[in-house]
């Protein structure tokens, strides 16, 4: 089952600041993610500026609880970079040429 989670950052004037001191830990995350197949595609979310305001994710995993399994100790929650999640079912499109 695939999941697409959005989320973006605080918008506090420290936002930037958890943001780039947590990216090493938050990458690291992804890496161990991607390396059990759980992890499809992601990145990060720009303004008008190209600074980075959120995230983009898509997991691929048995189903919601197995997704909260991989969340509980993302740097990004724990760190309170994100203040708006949104998690949703999703199906990437297989396009056939």
């Amino acid at each position: 089952m695939q999941f697409i989670l959005i989320a973006f950052d605080g918008t506090d004037a420290g936002a930037p600041e958890r943001r780039q001191k947590c990216r090493p830990e938050h990458l690291e995350k992804i890496a161990q993610t991607k390396k059990t197949g759980n992890f499809i595609f992601g990145g990060a979310i720009l303004n008008d500026k190209d600074q980075m305001i959120g995230s983009t994710i898509l997991y691929e995993v048995e189903n919601r609880e197995a997704l909260d399994r991989i969340l509980k100790d993302e740097p990004y929650i724990i760190n309170k970079v994100w203040e708006k999640i949104d998690i949703r079912p999703f199906r990437l499109a297989k396009i056939v040429t």
